[in-house]
């Protein structure tokens, strides 16, 4: 198999790993899931209404009812750190690399997997007629994405501020975000400070190997001297060496370590933007979920109707500085709480 071959086998995994992260990620308004959308309304005239509502159910069950995304989620760290530790690890540790330095994957997966299991096995909020009460007196109403009177139809409670149901939990959620299916649990109130947690662990992770995987093919660069030699192709010419002939040479030499290597600045990247913006959210104090909605209303500092077209512009009114609005996310306000501010 030529490295051409391996490459392309290599940028399709690639791309469906790109996919399988857009996809899962929660967001509806993702051009994946705009596709998907368009695609299933054409299947929809050719494929028998019976046969759709089938698919539909095997499909929720598959992906939002059952755990197979998290048994994915541990199968791919446990296949990273299988790597890391079987080829990575001894090989960094015979170049005499720092143990410490070495270690570090291992004490943020220990705290990743502590987040991970909280952020799995926590109330992210869900509001019962116990504690409708209480959860309704935390946030006003904007008037705009949130509206007084409205009822949901399933629990057959009027939503508090801020709250939305989820259709695959079943449950109204306070302070709803979005539904992860890589932790198999709504992220709302109570649990966003495990999920953010869970997220930069992950970040941090993925990062980690990838820098402690680059030094160790830089070192063996490094010591084999190999920038400064050539090399003689197909037609008996002799060539400097290239970065192209380099990697072709590093990927033919350790295809376990480099494919992992590519596959872990991948998630770096992504997980990485991810964590830029759910820092973005935490600081202004919005959701997933009302960053969704508010793109259809503009942004504004000022809620107003507009004279002509009488199109509400959007202000989140939620905000109260960068400060108190980080401290929101690890220390939930009360409903006692907000009565003492106001």
């Amino acid at each position: 198999m030529d490295f051409l071959t391996l490459f392309l086998i290599y940028l399709c995994f690639v791309l469906t790993a790109i996919a399988l992260l857009c996809i899962c990620s929660g967001r509806k308004e993702g051009f994946l899931a705009r596709s998907a959308n368009g695609a299933s309304q054409v299947l929809s005239f050719i494929i028998p209404t019976q046969l759709q509502r089938v698919t539909q159910r095997a499909l929720h069950r598959l992906f939002h009812t059952s755990c197979l995304f998290v048994v994915l989620h541990i199968a791919l760290q446990a296949a990273v750190y299988g790597e890391y530790t079987w080829e990575v690890f001894v090989y960094c540790w015979e170049l005499q690399f720092h143990l410490l330095f070495l270690l570090l994957p291992y004490l943020l997966l220990a705290g990743n997997m502590g987040c991970f299991i909280l952020c799995s096995r926590a109330n992210p909020g869900v509001i019962t007629k116990s504690n409708h009460a209480s959860l309704v007196k935390i946030y006003e109403y904007d008037g705009v994405l949130f509206q007084k009177g409205i009822v949901c139809p399933t629990c057959n409670m009027e939503k508090p501020a801020r709250s939305k149901h989820c259709r695959f939990c079943n449950t109204c959620v306070h302070r709803f975000d979005h539904h992860c299916v890589w932790v198999n649990n709504c992220i709302g109130a109570f649990n966003a400070k495990y999920f953010f947690l869970y997220l930069f662990t992950l970040t941090a992770m993925a990062a980690t190997i990838a820098i402690i995987t680059a030094a160790f093919l830089i070192q063996v660069v490094l010591l084999s001297n190999m920038m400064h030699g050539s090399y003689v192709d197909d037609q008996g010419q002799e060539h400097a060496v290239e970065i192209l002939f380099l990697i072709q040479h590093l990927f033919l030499t350790f295809p376990r370590i480099v494919f992992m290597l590519g596959f872990v600045i991948l998630l770096t990247l992504v997980l990485g933007a991810y964590c830029c913006f759910s820092l973005y959210l935490a600081l202004t104090n919005q959701t997933s979920n009302e960053w969704c909605k508010s793109r259809r209303y503009g942004c504004s500092h000022h809620l107003t109707l507009q004279p002509h077209d009488r199109q509400v512009v959007y202000e989140n009114i939620y905000s109260r500085g960068v400060w108190m609005n980080l401290k929101e996310i690890f220390k939930p306000p009360s409903a006692l709480e907000r009565k003492k501010k106001t």
